[in-house]
């Protein structure tokens, strides 16, 4: 019988969606792999190639066993790359016919893909492939949204704002209808089709690690009987300056600068992720709390905003740029870089799950603005699990298409601006905590670490089913 130093080198295929949220840290997890000696192999398309070649190739030039493959789109098909932005219900079904014609040829043991493709598990198991699911969320959110789900407390309470317990979690989580994903709450069967997805797959990856969610990865895998991989923080992997950089983008550096001439821990990192939704005049409302507070800042606002002449208050822009007060980034952030800065005091976010792990690892409080997806849920983790963020006081869910979205007012931001950096004896104890947690996500990820011996039990695993196939 072979040993396990032996055998066979795995082979892992990785498909990640089209939106930045989503494909960033499945990126991250290829390299992650492929650093523990599995052959990694990226199936994109060709222009998504281009946003993370560079990484590849000096993880190729370090001796890891990875790879791209450029899906080539049939005749007349157009690709649905988006600028790393693409909405959750983004059709990638033109991706199927030359996907399928490249797994015929190339069999991996097993594909880890993004549940966004909704119609790719039925491909796997039409061409037997084992396949690992990848949700881009952590194991408390999806706790959460199975208990609603197997419990409808919502349905339970007289209106949209009453709070309502989730029953059967590890602590007491308080949320209320508005704050639900819409197809949690109109029963759409969306949600359905994809933990159906999940039962019949090998099992999942996470980008999280046991540390920051101990209970709730025993919960997701003993109460609720999946088997799961916490792998992350994935983000991690990426150790030098120019990978952080090139993260999903190539971004503009010169905010680096700006902050090397500030104090330490004197600095808000404002950022919504590449797809925020808001309502009109929020940038406004904000604009004048961030004035108000009198805190230096910096402001990721991205490409979002359409009117931009009644974005901002008059002069607000000249009035920062001559006091030194703030800097406004319209493109891509190099947020790595910012996050782990000694200038940052706190990190303002839309608590998206990618988002608010590198807020942990970077040992930031942070100010909490749930907007989508299962942001409120994150939300609830930062605040009243973790004990390392305020929030602002969001309570709608907000589709990304509608245009019915609610407005949170200057004076509720510039409370909890001033509120998280003022440096109170509340601040000092959430920000000791933020940078245990910290200590702890490097930890998870070097070897012995909770997440390293994970991606190699899951490599262990798949040795295993190959090594029991081939017999």
């Amino acid at each position: 019988m072979l040993m396990d130093t032996e055998a066979p080198q795995v082979e892992m295929y990785f498909f990640p969606y089209v939106g930045g949220g989503h494909q960033i840290p499945m990126i991250d997890i290829a390299r992650l792999f492929a650093s523990h000696g599995a052959k990694s192999t990226i199936i994109v398309t060709p222009t998504n190639a281009l946003q993370f070649q560079n990484s590849i190739l000096r993880d190729q030039n370090s001796g890891h066993p990875i790879s791209i493959h450029a899906l080539q789109l049939l005749d007349g098909a157009v690709s649905p790359d988006s600028d790393m932005s693409a909405f959750p219900s983004t059709d990638t079904t033109v991706l199927r016919e030359p996907l399928k014609l490249f797994l015929i040829e190339h069999k991996p043991d097993c594909i880890v893909f993004d549940m966004f493709h909704r119609w790719a598990a039925e491909l796997f198991d039409g061409l037997g492939i084992t396949r690992i699911v990848f949700s881009g969320s952590g194991c408390f959110p999806r706790c959460v949204k199975e208990n609603i789900r197997k419990y409808e407390p919502h349905e339970k309470v007289g209106s949209d704002y009453e709070p309502f317990l989730v029953p059967g979690l590890p602590d007491r989580i308080e949320l209320t209808r508005s704050q639900l994903p819409v197809f949690l709450r109109d029963k759409s069967g969306r949600s359905d089709r994809m933990a159906k997805d999940e039962e019949k797959s090998f099992g999942a990856v996470v980008n999280s690690f046991y540390e920051l969610e101990p209970a709730y990865a025993d919960y997701f895998r003993k109460e609720m009987g999946k088997k799961v991989w916490l792998v992350g923080p994935a983000s991690l992997c990426n150790k030098n300056a120019t990978d952080k950089a090139e993260r999903g983008k190539q971004a503009d550096q010169s905010c680096l600068r700006w902050l090397d001439e500030k104090e330490p821990n004197s600095v808000l990192y404002i950022s919504f992720g590449s797809k925020p939704s808001f309502a009109p005049g929020q940038f406004l409302e904000i604009a004048h709390a961030l004035e108000a507070s009198n805190y230096s800042f910096i402001w990721v606002v991205g490409k979002t905003f359409k009117d931009e002449e009644h974005c901002f208050p008059g002069g607000f822009e000249e009035r920062i740029k001559e006091s030194k007060k703030g800097v406004i980034i319209r493109g891509w952030a190099p947020q790595l870089l910012i996050l782990e800065h000694g200038a940052l005091a706190g990190f303002m976010t839309h608590c998206g799950w990618n988002s608010m792990l590198e807020g942990v690892c970077c040992g930031m409080p942070m100010i909490t603005w749930p907007l989508s997806a299962e942001q409120f849920s994150n939300e609830k983790l930062v605040t009243d699990v973790l004990g390392i963020g305020v929030q602002v006081g969001s309570m709608e869910w907000m589709s990304f298409i509608s245009e019915k979205k609610a407005l949170v007012v200057r004076e509720k931001v510039e409370v909890a601006v001033k509120r998280l950096m003022s440096g109170g004896d509340e601040v000092v104890e959430m920000r000791k905590r933020a940078k245990e947690l910290a200590e702890k996500a490097k930890k998870a990820v070097q070897v012995g670490g909770s997440s390293n011996i994970d991606a190699d039990a899951l490599i262990e695993e798949l040795k295993s089913s190959k090594k029991n196939e081939s017999r």
